[in-house]
């Protein structure tokens, strides 16, 4: 578990009630970071979920997640440069996105069969509507609602983000799956 707080020593002495032999529990300044890779992950877990929905295979599903991972680490730099800008001095240092925090919830919510968002998003690119799919699901994944903030946010951020925008398209703007995903196959690396 990764305890985020501008307080280091704070987030120590919280996090030191949740350790024991099976749970470790590791401490980060990035509060922002950290937040934002959580909402951005289920962004890209729906977007998994839609891209298995309309036929896409493994090996596309592991260099769109990774593609996802890389569009997320620009912008969390971007943000955190904005965020620094803002402070006047940088409080956070080098991050490695390459931790748990960030790569390996990215990693688990969009490839596990019990993610909501990966649900939802199978659900869309199997051609169902956003409240047929809610109501399928029970609930409204959270990918959905996030999909528009991060969007919103980027208008000011000015980060290129053709995964996230492409999602917020199908998701919000109607444009089909087939459509999007051939224009997220244009960006891929």
């Amino acid at each position: 578990l990764t305890f985020a707080g501008v307080e280091t020593s704070l987030a120590e002495k919280v996090a030191i009630h949740f350790k024991t032999s099976y749970i470790n529990t590791i401490i980060s300044n990035d509060v922002f970071g950290v937040q934002y890779a959580a909402i951005l992950k289920n962004v890209y877990a729906l977007g998994t979920g839609i891209l298995q929905g309309i036929g896409y295979g493994d090996n596309f599903q592991s260099v769109f997640v990774a593609n996802a991972a890389g569009e997320m680490q620009v912008f969390l730099d971007q943000f955190e440069e904005a965020l620094n800008a803002k402070r006047t001095l940088n409080q956070i240092g080098e991050i490695n996105y390459s931790v748990s925090v960030y790569l390996g919830d990215l990693l688990v919510t969009c490839y596990s069969p019990y993610s909501r968002n990966r649900a939802f998003g199978l659900m869309i690119g199997r051609g169902d509507s956003v409240e047929s799919a809610s109501k399928s699901l029970q609930m409204l994944a959270e990918g959905y609602l996030a999909s528009r903030s991060i969007y919103e946010l980027n208008i000011k951020l000015g980060c290129p983000m053709p995964i996230a925008l492409s999602i917020y398209k199908i998701l919000w703007e109607g444009l089909s799956p087939a459509q999007a995903f051939h224009h997220i196959e244009q960006h891929l690396v």
